[in-house]
């Protein structure tokens, strides 16, 4: 990975150091840009050093001027939720999209291809909500493409598990169960928690699909076990015991022995 082109040397070599640790000495589940990028974040919050919240802004936004997606998108995300940095959207949405046009076509398996697609997925956020201060208009159709980039040209499972949600909206793309259920179950085989929640209910109630409420079932098991310990907890829990208090003892004991055999593949479960 390139290094960061600062000009205070003692910033430059804590960014620099940090980052090769992240690409190197991470959990191989943390191993992508994103989680690089977050990783870093926390990283640079108890940095010490005698380095200031300034100069650690002042260093991101050096690298972000050398076009390194990390730090334009960890400057986004600090923009966007306030983190060191008076929050201001329209600057977030100003490096989403930096990353966006300009990264569009990087390798879908590049070692930065995450970051790019979930500055897709954001910027996609942005036009589905517009901000009508900073310019950026309402645009449901601008989004939609934007998502179907992230999910169909980077297979990006967050964005794959949106367009599988859109599916199921008669606003948006027309209330189709055989679609949703196509995206989600791409997102699900990834190890994204909530599509595998969505998946696992449709499947097991036969909303617009043919029932099948073992593998159904497997699936929500799955999704109540990866989904420990985040947001998505709590619904996802409410959504596996709806389905297990009504569902056969023999039902149960086989979506178990599915949901065992399938977490193998994402690191045990």
């Amino acid at each position: 990975m390139r290094t960061f082109r600062v000009s205070n040397t003692l910033i430059s070599v804590a960014l620099g150091s940090m980052v090769a640790v992240l690409a190197a000495g991470l959990p191989a589940r943390a191993q992508t840009a994103v989680d690089a990028a977050l990783n870093m974040a926390n990283m640079l919050d108890g940095a010490g050093g005698g380095i200031s919240n300034d100069d650690l802004v002042s260093a991101l936004q050096d690298a972000a001027a050398a076009g390194q997606p990390m730090a334009l998108w960890q400057l986004g995300t600090m923009y966007e939720t306030g983190q060191g940095v008076q929050k201001d959207r329209a600057k977030a949405f100003g490096y989403f999209s930096q990353i966006a046009n300009d990264h569009a076509d990087t390798p879908p398996r590049g070692v930065e291809a995450d970051i790019v697609a979930q500055s897709f997925v954001k910027v996609g956020e942005y036009y589905r909500e517009g901000l009508p201060d900073a310019g950026i208009p309402k645009d449901q159709e601008r989004s939609n493409a934007l998502m179907f980039h992230a999910a169909s040209y980077f297979g990006d499972a967050d964005a794959q598990y949106r367009i599988g949600q859109l599916y199921l909206e008669e606003s948006e793309l027309g209330g189709n169960a055989l679609q949703s259920a196509r995206w989600l179950s791409l997102a699900a085989r990834k190890g994204h928690a909530p599509a595998q929640a969505r998946l696992g209910d449709m499947l097991f109630n036969g909303d617009g699909l043919e029932a099948q409420p073992v593998e159904g079932l497997m699936w929500l098991t799955v999704a109540n076990r990866r989904s420990t310990g985040t947001m998505d907890e709590a619904w996802i829990k409410d959504m596996l015991n709806s389905a297990m208090s009504v569902a056969s003892p023999e039902q149960r004991t086989e979506a178990v022995r599915m949901a065992d055999s399938l977490g193998n593949r994402f690191g045990g479960l």
